[in-house]
């Protein structure tokens, strides 16, 4: 068994960008399935919600038979499906007109801001005369290379895509409708995810002893719950944190605040690198207009990553995956190298529930062997005792003479001889 196991670790290690390529594939074919199944993830919740609050209502005359919770089930589905639809129509009827408004005042105004942040930086030079020739060549330099980029290659690519248009409708349409066959995909997951719940658990117990299939179900409602108060308690920190940062800037009179607030909240989705990725590009922006006012967001901005990191972050996320920060930051890094963006936010609960897995086997095999499963009471050990089997800590100021490897390999050697001695005593 583990001898396969290894194998096919290590084919996959190989074939691994085949094994992608082999899921992209599909994923293609299956796009609105899987944006249908995404949506039900995350409007389930809401659903819940609406169920239980009814079931009390109408309970409260009664027990309500078959028909009436599928009507109560169709009811909150429909109540969940206003509710996602009236936050996206809200988001894109509010805030859309704007960040494109932004975005091209932005392009538009870039050569005066160039211009502006040249004579800044002269101006500070201005007190060093040895460094203000070099410095100007240099300002001179850079502001020529970033108004003909902006005023050719941007404003050029711009009128290209404007120019696509009419050629990308149908990739446009095609989006739109994986969208609304993925509602309707939505829809049906959610009203038949009881039945597909008692469909899961009898294939499990079908298939395996009734042992291994209450772990299987024990892990798989641990990891709904990791990525389900990850995900979802993600989503609902960044929307606060976005409202923040534009109640905050729009006090601080910060230019472009709408554009700015929405790069911190979707920046933020991120786990830990989140804020700084955000903080760059709204520092930039700032910049052009008063680098006095980029200070300022910088400043704004960690102290808004102080407060998401330690308050409003752990009020919503709690533990929810259990990992310390370094296993967060490893998550990131790996996830965000396999799978880019998307890998960055995934990550984290991917690795929190492959870490649960391997904790929980790794105390299953120390229990059964009677040791104990705390953490801290391996940190100062010294060995486990072979007879009891209990563990032996070190001494204070023993720390640094513990054994060499040459010595446990030798008392292996010796414990194996006793062995063999003890077996030739008893066949004699």
């Amino acid at each position: 068994m583990t001898f396969a196991a290894c194998t096919l670790f290590f084919f996959a290690v190989l074939k691994f960008k085949n094994i992608i390529a082999a899921f992209g594939t599909v994923a293609g074919i299956l796009q609105s399935i899987i944006i249908g199944l995404a949506i039900a993830y995350l409007l389930n919740p809401v659903m819940v919600f609406c169920e239980k609050k009814m079931n009390v209502f109408f309970n409260n005359n009664g027990e309500l038979g078959l028909k009436g919770k599928k009507l109560i089930r169709s009811i909150a589905i429909i109540f969940a499906l206003i509710f996602g639809l009236a936050i996206v129509v809200t988001v894109i009827w509010l805030m859309l007109p704007q960040l494109l408004s932004s975005i091209y005042g932005i392009i538009q105004d870039m050569p005066l801001y160039i211009s502006r942040v040249s004579r800044w930086l002269l101006d500070l030079a201005h007190d060093y005369p040895e460094l203000e020739k070099y410095a100007a060549d240099i300002v001179g330099a850079v502001s020529s290379k970033l108004n003909e980029w902006f005023t050719t290659d941007v404003l050029m690519a711009i009128s290209q895509y404007l120019g696509y248009i009419t050629s990308g409708v149908i990739s446009v349409v095609s989006t739109l409708m994986d969208i609304i066959v993925g509602l309707i995909v939505a829809v049906y997951a959610l009203y038949s995810k009881d039945t597909f719940s008692g469909q899961g658990k009898k294939i499990i117990y079908a298939v395996f002893e009734p042992e291994k299939g209450n772990l299987i179900l024990n892990t798989i409602r641990k990891s709904h719950q990791i990525f389900g108060g990850f995900i979802i308690g993600k989503i609902v920190d960044s929307a606060i944190i976005g409202v923040l940062a534009f109640i905050c800037l729009s006090i601080l009179d910060m230019p472009y605040t709408l554009l700015l607030s929405v790069i911190i909240g979707v920046t933020n989705v991120i786990p830990f690198f989140g804020p700084f990725i955000g903080a760059v590009p709204c520092i930039f922006i700032v910049l052009m207009v008063s680098p006095m006012k980029a200070l300022y967001i910088a400043i704004f901005i960690l102290i808004l990553q102080q407060v998401d990191g330690n308050i409003i972050g752990p009020a919503i996320l709690g533990e929810s995956t259990g990992l310390s920060p370094f296993w967060v930051i490893f998550s990131i890094m790996l996830g965000g190298g396999l799978f880019g963006f998307f890998g960055m936010i995934i990550g984290v609960p991917a690795f929190g529930v492959v870490y649960y897995l391997i904790k929980m086997a790794l105390d299953h095999s120390l229990a059964k062997h009677d040791y104990p499963i705390d953490t801290e009471q391996y940190v100062n050990l010294k060995e486990i005792d072979e007879i009891n089997h209990s563990l032996v800590q070190f001494e204070k100021g023993e720390i640094e003479n513990r054994p060499k490897p040459l010595k446990i390999l030798e008392k292996r050697r010796l414990r194996k001889q006793k062995k063999r001695e003890e077996k030739r005593n008893q066949v004699n």
